[in-house]
């Protein structure tokens, strides 16, 4: 710092400042005489002879001065190491951001006759202040420039790249970059991010750049059906983990999530999330042995031009391939409800007053029920449906949890309440249904297009008219698609939809269904037989206590039901067709898996409830071991 620029400063001529720092100021006015002492000493104002005499004497002290002490730490380790292995202490100083703090650090090292200077400018303005170590040649060496062309800086850019490769290791393609607004180094890992989908051949879409201020950006993760997830910083991976988890979404079963990790993650062990470590520690010591070798006048050519440590990944267990590279999965789009039910004497009838003995609430829905059946057979299920963002939505995705249903596929609506079934079962387990829609009505084809990717690994795609003929058609295009077995039950439906027929493989109505969609035909032979000349190639009518008929190409026959008692009718077929996919899934034939199925229907009626009913595939096949072993045999 010159007199020139603290006069500059206090805004008064060079000889007042040099009267009042050679004591020659008894003319002077106090207010002025404090207020050029006060800049003097803010910004270690020395004279130049005193300077001049000491310069070249080494203190062996260097300098760090940071653009903001922040995140810090590790860096700090670094260049403390390198300097005590050579003999030097470091003096800190932080700018706060300020060029006015930077300054006064400028003129404080200096005057504290540093050797050399480790410097993080504040911006491109901070290049004006650069003389006053280049008047005094103390060495500096620059990071985090900030549009300075000179400066060392950790490559974010490539560690963005690395990251982005590694999911892309894993086969993912529906990559989005979590970033934070303003940020540079956010800025960097997204240039990285974009360098390497280009060089993979993967498009850049830019609905998959998003930002951790958004409120929004988990359900943009969700509808969008991202696989994967890179973040610029470790606190926005811990956000979006939390988030997404609380929304009942898994990492890494429902998406894959890397990020750099900072001095944060040494203190925070949870979660674990993979990903590449920022080398600061590293940094802090490269740039304190360059500054050594320059205050030495060592050879700095054994420096590379840009900071290039090697980067590994710490853990990869927030990754894994994508749901449709895994195995065989069943698909269910269909109906999520709380069922209320209620124990009657009698049927609901016009006219007549019903009296209610008992009342309870489980979850129900075609949907929800055949997905949870699959899951009892020891199957990969995926369930497509929508539920409110009430109470009950909680209660639902932990039942689904507890059953291993995945429900990557099934969202909260923000404008709507979960459905609501309203069964009544008498005592001779009959029972009739009415439904509330709620959220289930808000499913429409655009909301299948938005979770094509579940489709891609499916084997067996169970669908419920209880949805609308567009969204079921839609998911059933996309069963054909991707080579799946496409199964309908067509629960409400007052009409044979023609348009869907050639997407539809099994076609399982029960007796009161069937005769409503084959009015002119009154034997269930003739009724299947009218079905089957429509073009369902497989055509099944369930009969209840008198089970169940079959039409194929090959096969038309009756199957007796198992004996069971009846208590609740509610999901039997429910129950009948999560048994017979689960065993055609498994390779049994068409003939014996109707039987089995027979059997889980039975022991699903002969119990209260539909979900709490549903028998597993330990308990089904121990009984059907004593009573009909035979049938365990795939033909």
């Amino acid at each position: 710092m010159t007199i020139k620029e603290i006069a500059q400063l206090a805004g008064v001529s060079i000889s007042t400042v040099s009267k009042i720092v050679n004591g020659k100021d008894q003319n002077i006015n106090p207010d002025t005489r404090t207020r050029v002492l006060k800049i003097v000493k803010e910004y270690n104002y020395t004279p130049y002879g005193m300077i001049k005499n000491n310069s070249q004497t080494k203190t062996f002290i260097i300098g760090v001065l940071f653009r903001t002490s922040q995140r810090t730490n590790l860096m700090l380790n670094g260049i403390l190491d390198a300097a005590q292995t050579h003999g030097y202490s470091i003096m800190i100083a932080d700018s706060k951001d300020s060029l006015e703090e930077e300054l006064k650090n400028i003129t404080s090292l200096c005057k504290n006759k540093v050797d050399g200077i480790i410097w993080e400018p504040v911006s491109k303005d901070s290049a004006k202040n650069e003389h006053h170590f280049t008047d005094l040649n103390i060495p500096v060496v620059y990071f985090n420039t900030r549009n300075l062309s000179q400066g060392e800086c950790i490559n974010f850019s490539q560690l963005g790249f690395l990251l982005t490769e590694k999911l892309i290791s894993y086969k993912h393609s529906r990559i989005a970059c979590l970033l934070k607004k303003s940020s540079p180094q956010s800025q960097a890992v997204f240039n990285g991010y974009q360098k390497c989908l280009f060089e993979n051949h993967i498009a850049y879409d830019e609905n998959y750049t998003l930002y951790a201020d958004d409120p929004d950006y988990i359900q943009k993760i969700i509808s969008q059906n991202i696989t994967a997830v890179v973040c610029s910083h470790f606190s926005s991976s811990m956000e979006l983990y939390k988030h997404f988890t609380n929304l009942r979404h898994s990492i890494p079963a429902d998406l894959s999530l890397v990020s750099l990790k900072d001095d944060i993650h040494g203190i925070l062990s949870y979660p674990d999330i993979s990903g590449i470590k920022i080398p600061y520690q590293e940094f802090g010591h490269y740039l304190c042995m360059k500054l050594i070798y320059q205050c030495e006048k060592n050879d700095t050519a054994l420096f590379a031009e840009t900071f290039t440590p090697s980067h590994t990944f710490e853990d990869e267990k927030s990754i894994d391939i994508p749901s449709l590279y895994r195995s065989k999965n069943i698909v269910v789009a269909g109906s999520i409800n709380i069922d209320s039910t209620f124990n009657v004497d009698i049927l609901p009838q016009a006219g007549k007053t019903t009296r209610i003995m008992n009342v309870t609430k489980t979850l129900g829905g075609k949907g929800a029920n055949q997905a949870i059946g699959i899951a009892k057979f020891n199957l990969d299920v995926s369930l497509i449906g929508e539920i409110g963002t009430d109470l009950e939505s909680n209660f639902i995705f932990d039942i689904f949890d507890r059953e291993n249903v995945n429900t990557q596929g099934v969202h909260k609506n923000l404008k709507a309440q979960t459905g609501q079934a309203y069964i009544y079962i008498e005592s001779t387990g009959e029972s009739s249904i009415t439904i509330l829609p709620g959220a289930n009505g808000s499913l429409t084809p655009q909301s299948i297009i938005d979770r094509r990717e579940i489709f891609h690994n499916a084997s067996y795609c169970l669908l419920s008219a209880e949805l609308s003929i567009p969204v079921i058609l839609q998911a059933a295009k996309f069963g054909k698609e991707f080579g799946a077995v496409n199964v309908l039950k067509p629960s409400s439906l007052r009409t044979l939809p023609y348009e869907l027929i050639p997407y539809i493989d099994i076609f399982v109505p029960n007796k009161l269904e069937a005769a409503l969609l084959a009015q002119d035909y009154t034997s269930v032979e003739e009724q299947a037989e009218y079905f089957f000349q429509k073009g369902f190639q497989t055509v099944i009518i369930t009969l209840g206590h008198q089970g169940c008929y079959l039409r194929t190409k090959d096969i038309t026959k009756f199957y007796p039901a198992a004996v069971f008692t009846p208590v609740d009718t509610t999901g039997g077929a429910d129950a009948f067709i999560s048994a017979l996919v689960a065993y055609l899934d498994s390779g049994y034939n068409i003939d014996k898996a109707i039987q089995i199925a027979t059997y889980a229907a039975g022991f699903c009626i002969s119990r209260r409830g539909v979900v709490s009913a549903l028998i597993d595939k330990g308990t089904l096949e121990a009984q059907l071991f004593k009573l009909n072993p035979e049938l365990l045999e795939p033909a």
